[in-house]
């Protein structure tokens, strides 16, 4: 292991950080706000921090086991920093709920441990929002730029990330395309503030949801959410964009130079949007013939809910935790399955879940006829079984994880369905979930033990479980041969 040039990547990605957390701290003094000095002190110890790093490490050709430290390190190093702010300026009561804030917002998450979001300062509720815009951000970024100067083994990982033909195509001008992704993310970004501020949302309100939106993440500046504005318009822009950021960013870069009947032929996509329109379709009825809601009430909130859960964006245009019970099934179940690969979102992912279904029938026909050979294709492509059984083995590890996180919550005094809830929410970077933990509540009701476990799922979820899991094998560790 190469400790020298781990401490120089991650010195160096400190430094953009620290960067980053300027904005907050700039726009506090041009507000006069006294949490300047939080943001401050967080800069100084975090420019140390990585001037100690750049100046002990080297510079050197990445090698896996470096590569999978140095996401690991980046993502803990960041979440143990940016929580200072929170805590120095006595926002919230504990450092663990700052760190639990701060994670919930760089994996996208949006779980809030702050009952009163209105009497934060603006800066505050920038950089909650600013942590989301950069996670996003740091999936695109590091799974798709960072990593392949890992070698072989990244190449694995992204594939495993985004199963089909279109990791294939981007990955091998990954640099010459990372340009083009950036641009994508921002200019999304840039357009939806200007939409939002147009709709009637001020300018700060537009800034901090379109950061959360395109991140997936989730954090309002509202205590209840984007319920405050009861407004048909900006629900359905955030719906739009919502949708934008829970697709295949590899396949909006593929559009841009090809056209856009490319986004449509992707497989992934279709079955993305039919998940959408065939849960608001069981929703809305569910609203209009159990819970006596007016037709359009039952359509307008149904897709905008099916829309911010399955992306695990985590927004509220109504307390779904008062739905029928069918509507809170689905729910729950599109919060595991989550977004497209290549996305900001999180949950198990779309691809996966096609995947899944693919294995399960092979097995099926391979029972009727021992003897045949079933291939399992994608894209007209026929698919490598060790990447299926990557995917085989990230369901399992997904189901694993999410029970044994439930049995531990629940452990806390958690009733059990909002147990369940709390995790799918985590786990999958979503955000609200039922009962204690609803939209119109927090997690501030969840003790310490119950926080820390949350807090794995966050990490464990928005790094696809295996980075970090892999770290924490001790025969990582202990290998001396070269990955």
């Amino acid at each position: 292991m190469n400790f020298r040039l781990i401490e120089n990547v991650l010195g160096r990605l400190l430094l953009g950080y620290a960067a980053f957390m300027g904005i907050p701290f700039l726009y506090a003094l041009l507000r006069n706000e006294p949490t300047s000095w939080p943001f401050l002190i967080t800069i100084l110890l975090t420019l140390v921090i990585s001037l100690v790093f750049i100046s002990h490490g080297q510079e050197d050709r990445l090698g896996i086991r470096e590569g999978f430290t140095i996401v690991s390190g980046a993502w803990i190093l960041t979440s143990l920093l940016g929580a200072l702010p929170f805590y120095l300026s006595n926002s919230v009561p504990t450092y663990l709920d700052g760190l639990f804030e701060t994670v919930s917002g760089l994996t996208t998450t949006g779980s809030s441990v702050i009952d009163n979001l209105e009497v934060l300062s603006q800066s505050l509720l920038l950089w909650r929002s600013l942590t989301h815009w950069l996670g996003g951000m740091g999936i695109i970024v590091l799974f798709i730029v960072f990593l392949p100067k890992i070698g072989a083994g990244a190449v694995h990982m992204f594939n495993a990330e985004v199963p089909g033909p279109t990791a294939e195509k981007v990955l091998p001008r990954i640099r010459d395309n990372a340009a083009r992704l950036w641009q994508m993310y921002v200019g999304f970004t840039l357009l939806q503030i200007i939409l939002l501020w147009l709709a009637g949302m001020s300018w700060f309100d537009s800034v901090n949801h379109s950061f959360a939106t395109m991140a997936t993440g989730g954090f309002s500046t509202k205590n209840t959410s984007i319920m405050f504005y009861n407004s048909p318009l900006i629900e359905f822009i955030l719906i739009v964009f919502m949708i934008l950021a829970g697709g295949n960013f590899g396949l909006y870069f593929i559009a841009w130079g090809r056209g856009l009947k490319h986004i449509w032929k992707d497989t992934e996509f279709r079955v993305y949007l039919s998940i959408i329109a065939a849960s608001t379709l069981v929703i809305a009825l569910s609203l209009w013939l159990q819970g006596g809601k007016e037709i359009l009430f039952s359509v307008r909130h149904a897709l905008f809910q099916v829309s911010t859960i399955i992306t695990t964006t985590g927004f509220a245009s109504d307390n779904f935790d008062q739905w029928p019970s069918v509507t809170k099934m689905v729910l729950l179940l599109l919060m595991l399955i989550g977004g497209s690969a290549g996305s900001t979102a999180g949950g198990i992912k779309v691809a996966r879940i096609m995947l899944l279904m693919k294995l399960v029938r092979a097995e099926l026909r391979r029972a009727i006829h021992p003897r045949a050979v079933t291939a399992i294709s994608s894209g007209g492509k026929q698919l490598d079984p060790l990447m299926l059984n990557t995917v085989a083995v990230f369901f399992f590890l997904f189901i694993a994880i999410f029970t044994a996180a439930t049995i531990l919550l629940s452990a806390t005094g958690l009733p059990p369905f909002d147990a369940m809830s709390a995790v799918a929410a985590t786990l999958g970077n979503v955000g609200p979930g039922f009962g204690l933990v609803g939209p119109t509540t927090t997690f501030s009701s969840i003790n310490a033990f119950g926080e820390l476990v949350l807090i794995l799922c966050m990490l464990l979820g928005r790094l696809e479980l295996f980075t970090l899991l892999v770290v924490l094998q001790p025969e990582f560790w202990r290998s001396r041969k070269s990955w």
